[in-house]
């Protein structure tokens, strides 16, 4: 994911590197992808273009009609077809109810149908919030809590009222950047090699992880990044590592107790309001 997030707009060219999606394939892992919206449009609500490094290029007609981020990958790429292990999200209501998710699953959130955070574009974030209550209240309730973690991220930097600093990290595989155009604050000889090989995280972003092994309580102080999670998920699964990004990082194991079960009966999180005032843009 970080990857993507680093990724330019106007930059159209596949990815070649390998996903996590490819090593659980090698690994004998299941895994599933399970995307909110079937349409990706080629112009995405106003906010969405920078930040969340959607498919934009993809679209119903070309990739069996999944927005989903696997279709800026070579392998994946229109014309390529998608897996079949890519499917709607009414699917992961369903593998819930009945136990059968796979080992990984990843959900794309509704980028298209403003059923993510950002309220820049006309969406409430409290409608964000509640789509997020419809996928993981039916998992706590479901067969499937016993035995899963939900680890739940959203696109919502601290910016400048964060008062933390990127922190340094370790370039994913010792390559420097190399479409830097005249005039960028990285080009020679203006160099600033704090911040431009690839060698620091980006602004902090929010993370939960929601599991009947989370501890509770907890706020973890280890600095780290998104990569974590496919360190997480290498480290549960025995997967190589697919960057020295990945490998650098923590397991992730410091939020949970495996022993004594935290949360072995779920919490009963309050009804999500959708119409109070939370976007400052419209405040009355």
């Amino acid at each position: 994911m970080s990857i993507l997030r680093e990724r330019m707009h106007a930059d159209n060219h596949a990815l070649t590197a390998p996903t996590i999606f490819d090593a659980l394939t090698k690994a004998g892992v299941s895994w599933k992808v399970y995307y909110t919206d079937d349409i990706c449009a080629t112009t995405p609500p106003d906010d969405q273009t920078p930040k969340g490094g959607v498919p934009h290029a993809a679209s119903a007609s070309s990739n069996s009609g999944a927005c989903t981020y696997l279709t800026q990958f070579q392998n994946y790429t229109p014309p390529n077809p998608l897996p079949s292990n890519v499917v709607p999200v009414s699917q992961y209501l369903s593998d819930v109810a009945a136990g059968t998710l796979p080992q990984v699953a990843f959900i794309e959130a509704g980028y298209m149908s403003q059923r993510d955070e950002h309220p820049s574009s006309g969406t409430n974030a409290q409608t964000g919030a509640a789509y997020v209550a419809s996928l993981i209240n039916p998992l706590m309730t479901g067969p499937s809590w016993k035995d899963s973690v939900f680890i739940l991220t959203y696109d919502e930097p601290g910016g400048l009222y964060d008062h933390v600093s990127p922190q340094p990290s370790v370039n994913p595989d010792g390559i420097s950047p190399i479409d830097l155009n005249p005039g960028d604050i990285c080009t020679p000889p203006a160099v600033n090699p704090s911040n431009c090989n690839f060698d620091k995280t980006g602004f902090r972003v929010p993370l939960l992880v929601i599991s009947p092994f989370t501890k509770k309580n907890f706020v973890s102080h280890t600095v780290a990044d998104y990569t974590a999670i496919l360190r997480f998920i290498e480290t549960r699964f025995n997967v190589p590592s697919l960057t020295q990004r990945d490998a650098a990082q923590m397991d992730m194991t410091e939020f949970f107790d495996f022993q004594n079960t935290p949360w072995a009966t779920a919490p009963s999180p309050p009804a999500q309001s959708t119409t109070g005032a939370c976007n400052a843009q419209v405040l009355q």
